[in-house]
């Protein structure tokens, strides 16, 4: 038997991972431990970046779900034949959204 210790913050991360790994969150910390156990090249600083960049790019998809919602009052509006006053910020939330995926993506790919 062995008991873990999670902050709030840690424990989401880690259910979220385990959640889009479909196991359970055991299962997961015990797969992602024993993986960790036998690359012993894999210092507690890259996981910990390999953490910060999870981090980002759940953080990011929290972002981009609300820039979705109001891209799709948007539309709603531009349908109707309105031209809203928000759309140039909408455009350019769009933007930043898609570019923080990029970028935490590209941190991802380079740390593989």
């Amino acid at each position: 038997m062995c008991y873990v210790r999670l902050n709030d913050r840690e424990k989401a991360v880690l259910t979220a991972a385990a959640a889009a790994a479909r196991a359970s969150l055991p299962a997961f910390l015990a797969r992602s431990g024993l993986a960790a156990a036998q690359d012993l090249d894999n210092t507690a600083a890259a996981i910990a970046g390999r953490r910060e960049t999870v981090s980002e790019l759940f953080a990011a998809r929290r972002h981009l779900n609300q820039v979705g919602n109001n891209l799709n009052q948007v539309a709603k509006a531009v349908n109707s034949g309105a031209w809203p006053a928000e759309m140039d910020a909408v455009i350019a939330a769009t933007r930043r959204a898609v570019q923080r995926v990029q970028d935490a993506t590209d941190q991802l790919l380079r740390q593989s």
